[in-house]
């Protein structure tokens, strides 16, 4: 049956997929077909089930098919769909976003995380009036075109395409530093200070697998743009709302200039924000002169499902919880792989879990071996066969949530153990 659809699919939809990930080319099998899910578990069209570490990409903290979710958009559905006006529910929602994380005190909402990122950029060009942005190599932030850029040669490098369709005129306004490298954006300050509008990163890195901060890089990049004039942008897309209440700017204890957020904050559904500094947000439209609209934008019910998400959040309960369920999973891998003979770097905080085939910490981009992938892709195939569904890539994160148990982490470890035997 899953064929079938496949065929299909390959002849309607580019690829046969709507986000290139789910090809499953990464991985060298077809794509799986969803039929249900349900809790930590999902089931495909055939009735296979999976213990499910993809969770929507991180945006189901509390696993699929999660009651107060459903309850809360099945009343909202009783009342509309969508308005295309502004309604109560989003002003509770803005209000209980800027209470939850430090740098918010204003917030507009949006339907995607490329759209809250992109709006970011353009609003951090229009408050300082300068063209480059700053990022890091391994770092995604959507697809909108200035951020589709790839590191040339060297530590500090223009940005050059990454993707047909971006133009090199584009490209050249995104600088592009290793993560981690405060040295590199230093020297990046120094010869475009006045030129940089922002700096945009992942508190914690978490699309080249997952890559901690280390110790002075989140602070290093606090000090250089407020002595350049420059803004922070945390992109929070992934950390928000995961790694504690406020998200990584909490769990760090940094203030950034401008926050993004999505996934978890619409609860499964097409939700996202920008936020940060009120005289900042004030330069956004109908306030200010930086333009950016949506029809769907804060739409009832996708906020009604973020709001029920938000609500059971701020028992912190459910971080502890999330917090020994990766410590667990974290340390079962390190045994077993160390057990076997194979030498890997698991890396982690909270509920995030990433998997470097390497001898040696890999601290950015471009000190991920090239075996990483083809020997994830292994590991990706076994664990399949065992009804165990990783992220599709090597450069994704492993997501835990709160619907799985401990017994699903064991059950997880003993498939890899049992997969080790024939390794």
């Amino acid at each position: 049956m899953a064929s079938t659809y496949w065929e299909r699919a390959q002849a309607v939809i580019p690829g046969g997929v709507n986000s290139p990930v789910r090809s499953f080319a990464n991985v060298g099998i077809d794509p799986v077909f969803i039929g249900k899910a349900e809790g930590a578990y999902l089931y495909d069209v055939e009735g296979k089930r999976y213990i499910d570490y993809i969770t929507s990409w991180g945006a189901l903290l509390f696993g699929h098919g999660y009651r107060p979710v459903a309850e809360a958009v099945t009343a909202q559905l009783q009342s509309g769909v969508s308005y295309g006006l502004a309604t109560p529910q989003e002003v509770d929602f803005a209000e209980r976003l800027t209470a939850a994380v430090p740098s918010l005190e204003m917030v507009r909402l949006v339907n995607s995380g490329t759209e809250a990122t992109m709006s970011a950029l353009r609003l951090a060009r229009g408050y300082t009036g300068r063209p480059k942005i700053l990022k890091f190599s391994g770092c995604y932030h959507g697809h909108s075109n200035e951020l589709l850029v790839a590191a040339g040669s060297g530590a500090l490098t223009f940005g050059v395409p990454q993707s047909a369709g971006v133009t090199e005129a584009t490209a050249q306004d995104t600088l592009v530093c290793p993560y981690n490298d405060v040295q590199a954006v230093a020297e990046a300050f120094a010869k475009y200070g006045r030129d940089i509008a922002a700096v945009i990163v992942e508190p914690v890195a978490a699309n080249m697998g997952l890559v901690l901060p280390k110790e002075g890089f989140l602070e290093g990049l606090r000090r250089l743009t407020r002595e350049y004039g420059a803004l922070l942008i945390f992109d929070e897309v992934i950390t928000g709302f995961r790694l504690a209440y406020g998200g990584a700017q909490e769990y760090y204890g940094m203030i950034p200039d401008l926050t993004c957020l999505g996934k978890i904050i619409g609860g499964g559904f097409p939700v996202a924000a920008y936020g940060g500094r009120r005289e900042i947000m004030q330069y956004v439209s109908p306030s200010g002169p930086v333009y950016q609209a949506g029809t769907l934008s804060g739409n009832p019910v996708a906020v009604a499902a973020g709001t029920a998400v938000l609500k059971q959040l701020q028992d912190s309960e459910v971080y502890r919880r999330l917090a020994a369920l990766g410590e667990a999973f974290r340390d079962g891998l390190r045994r077993i792989f160390s057990k076997a003979g194979i030498p890997v770097q698991v890396t982690g905080v909270g509920s995030l879990t990433g998997l470097f085939f390497a001898d040696d910490a890999v601290d950015c981009f471009e000190r991920i071996p090239p075996a990483n992938q083809h020997l994830y892709r292994r590991l990706f195939g076994l664990l399949y066969e065992e009804g165990i569904l990783f992220p599709p890539s090597s450069f994704e994160t492993i997501f835990i949530s709160a619907a799985h148990s401990m017994a699903d982490i064991g059950r997880t470890l003993d498939a890899m153990e049992k997969i080790f035997k024939r390794w």
